[in-house]
């Protein structure tokens, strides 16, 4: 049975965040880099976290988004009748925009899920994963949501937590363009304005219904044309060095359009096939480098899966590790 599992580890994948003009309401998850953790019982009623995922990241349990996840689901199961130790292997970068911190978060808490036989249902368990956010990036499910439900979804509250797939008919390609610029999420969110004129209201209402009907619809040239932010934007492209011109040369490679991924630096171009966004992936890079930045780049479609998890060895056999393409 479930409840007598001894490890498990669980994969989740990276998102983007907003989707563009989608502030805080819409995120996709993409295939590829995501986070692992694997969660194991231990004698006691203890949350040890062995192994952070990265010499940046904080080492107290209290402080980790993973950590405050797993202990969230603990709590929300009932008094902890057994300890849990828990491992990162990060495969997302840090202060990117893709959904690393959500993805730590889901990974974990969907993990010591399992070690408890799974009592809760998806909203509850994003709440659990909700609060982690919250403490190290913000209270909003735009990466939490599609990396634990898995394709692209749109956030209705987080109070109490309510979030649903968008149907998606023909899934685009995004090309992914990271800048080694770092921009955590805070100091993004930090220049966004606190009031908005009605006609910029209305414009980026209009953005976001036309985005959804694209995706419902298959219609990539309406995508395109809904990629437009009115808000978070043009206010965070002046953190970010080359970004204008290295959508320009998206669009020019084929792409139909593209924004920010999350809060940036990550910038993301979409297109109807993988060759034309790996060409906007290499034009974009080009633009970054000439600016005197590294950038890495990377190809990537919907994740329709989402979280998943398997029964793991109390060892960490790296044999064990889930292939997220399974």
């Amino acid at each position: 049975m479930t409840a007598q599992l001894q490890a498990v580890e669980a994969f989740a994948p990276g998102s983007i965040g907003n989707i563009g003009p989608g502030l805080d309401v819409l995120g996709c998850a993409v295939t590829g880099a995501g986070d692992r953790v694997i969660a194991r019982r231990i004698d006691g009623d203890d949350l040890v976290l062995e192994e952070p995922g990265h010499p940046a990241l904080p080492t107290d349990p209290a402080k980790h988004a993973c950590a405050i996840a797993a202990d969230a689901v603990r709590r929300a199961c009932g008094a902890p009748s057994f300890g849990v130790a828990l491992r990162v292997h990060k495969g997302l970068p840090l202060a990117a925009g893709q959904g690393g911190s959500a993805a730590s978060a889901v990974a974990a808490a969907v993990a010591v899920h399992a070690l408890l036989g799974e009592p809760l249902d998806a909203m509850t368990l994003l709440a659990c994963c909700l609060e982690a956010e919250s403490a190290v990036a913000g209270r909003h499910l735009d990466n939490l949501a599609p990396s634990l439900l898995g394709g692209v979804v749109t956030v209705l509250g987080t109070d109490p937590c309510d979030a649903v797939r968008v149907p998606v008919h023909t899934a685009p390609w995004f090309a992914m363009a990271y800048p080694h610029i770092t921009v955590r999420t805070a100091e993004a969110r930090s220049v966004l304005p606190d009031f908005l004129p009605r006609s910029t209201c209305i414009a980026q209402l209009a953005s976001v219904s036309a985005m959804v009907t694209a995706f419902a619809t298959g219609d990539i040239a309406l995508l395109g044309r809904s990629l437009v932010d009115h808000i978070a934007e043009p206010a965070r492209a002046p953190r970010v060095p080359g970004f204008a011109d290295a959508l320009a040369a998206a669009r020019e490679a084929g792409a139909v359009g593209g924004s920010f991924s999350g809060s940036g630096p990550t910038t993301f171009a979409v297109a109807a096939t993988e060759a034309i966004a790996a060409r906007a992936a290499e034009a974009m890079r080009a633009v970054y480098l000439a600016t005197g930045v590294a950038c890495d780049t990377r190809v990537v479609t919907i994740d329709d899966a989402g979280a998943r998890w398997h029964a793991g060895s109390p060892d960490y056999a790296t044999s064990d590790l889930l292939d997220p393409s399974a």
